[in-house]
C-alpha cells in the first residue's frame, strides 16, 4: 500500500490533492498536515513513500523544511506543489533535493504521473524546466543576486518585496522582529540595494513576485 503524506496550509487544496490521488491510487494511505512543523514529525514517526509539499506555508516554507526533510531520510521523494511561475522556483527546489515542481494549476493527470515517476526514484521535471536546469548548469558565472540568498533569507526577500512591514514578516514567520531585521540587512548587503523599493523593483522584474 502506497504512503502518501500531504503538506498545505489550505484545508481545501489538501482535500483536492487527497481526491485526484485517491482516483489515481485507490488504495493509497493518505495523511494530511497543515504545515512544515507538522510534516517533519510524521516523517520522523512513521514511513512514507512520498510528499507533497506546499512551497509557501505559515513559519517555515516547504523550501526550508526540505533540507532537513532530506537529512532525515535522504532517499524520500519530494514534491513541492506552488502557485509561483517555475521559472524562478523550480529550479530552487530541485537544487535542494526536491524531486520535481508542479503548479497547482496542473491537469490531475500530471499530479498522478508525477507521483508514479518519483516513486520510481526519478525527476519529475517539464520540458521547460529541463531547458532551464541545463541552462544554469552550463552556466559558471552571472547569477542572479538572489540565488546568493539562503532559503530564509529568500523568504524574508518575498515579504519585503510584497510590501510587508518587519513586524507583519515576524508575525508571519513566527520570528523576533530583531531577526528579521538581521535577515534584511543581510539580503539587501548580498544584493547590493539600498532600500526596499529596490528591492520590490528587482522582484518584480525577475518574477519572484
Amino acid at each position: 500500500m502506497i504512503r502518501i503524506l500531504i503538506a498545505d496550509d489550505h484545508s481545501v487544496v489538501r482535500k483536492g490533492l487527497r481526491q485526484i490521488l485517491l482516483e489515481g491510487f485507490p488504495t493509497a494511505h493518505i495523511e494530511e498536515v497543515p504545515d512544515a512543523e507538522e510534516m517533519i514529525k510524521k516523517i520522523m514517526q512513521s514511513p512514507w513513500d512520498v510528499v507533497i509539499s506546499d512551497l509557501s506555508m505559515p513559519g517555515r516554507s516547504g523550501l526550508e523544511a526540505l533540507s532537513q526533510l532530506k537529512q532525515i531520510n535522504p532517499k524520500l521523494p519530494v514534491l513541492i506543489l506552488s502557485i509561483h511561475p517555475e521559472d524562478q522556483y523550480a529550479i530552487r527546489v530541485l537544487k535542494a533535493g526536491a524531486s520535481g515542481y508542479l503548479s497547482k494549476d496542473m491537469a490531475p493527470d500530471e499530479l498522478v504521473n508525477a507521483v508514479q515517476r518519483v516513486m520510481l526514484g526519478k525527476k519529475y521535471i517539464t520540458a521547460s524546466i529541463a531547458e532551464k536546469l541545463a541552462s544554469v548548469l552550463d552556466q559558471d558565472s552571472g547569477k542572479a543576486a538572489h540565488e546568493s540568498l539562503s532559503d530564509r533569507e529568500f523568504s524574508v526577500l518575498k515579504l519585503l518585496a510584497a510590501g510587508k512591514s518587519v513586524s507583519e514578516i515576524a508575525e508571519s514567520l513566527f520570528l523576533s522582529v530583531t531577526t528579521v531585521s538581521t535577515y534584511r540587512s543581510r539580503i539587501m548587503a548580498k544584493m547590493g540595494m539600498k532600500n526596499n523599493a529596490d528591492l520590490t523593483l528587482y522582484s518584480i522584474e525577475h518574477k519572484l513576485i
